[in-house]
């Protein structure tokens, strides 16, 4: 027979992972419309989703019961969700500019 507080850790963990990727994907979305739109309140609302993140992570990791090493590896990640929309924002821009230069030449058709 399955224990009750195995099966209570069991619902914890799915609600705890399912708000992971809930708040994880809401920051990945309220911090692209706030580069993009140039709005405060919309940073300060990823930054909020994401603190949610952190504490659902931080219960999944505690129902799991995640020691040691995997502490690490939990830091790690949190760290790398943090700083990876920032990364991946400057590499678009980077990108875009230099399309920009390339779709600036006109086309003669001197050059084939």
């Amino acid at each position: 027979m399955i224990d009750p507080v195995v099966s209570n850790s069991i619902l914890i963990a799915a609600l705890a992972g399912a708000a992971v990727v809930v708040f994880g994907a809401l920051y990945a979305i309220l911090f692209a419309f706030a580069r993009l739109r140039r709005q405060r309140g919309l940073i300060l609302l990823a930054y909020s989703a994401y603190g949610m993140m952190v504490i659902a992570v931080l219960v999944l990791a505690r129902v799991l019961h995640l020691d040691g090493m995997w502490t690490g590896i939990v830091v790690v990640m949190l760290a790398g969700y943090l700083l990876g929309p920032y990364a991946i924002w400057k590499l678009c821009i980077k990108t875009h500019q230099s399309n920009r230069a390339v779709d600036s030449h006109t086309y003669d058709g001197s050059n084939p």
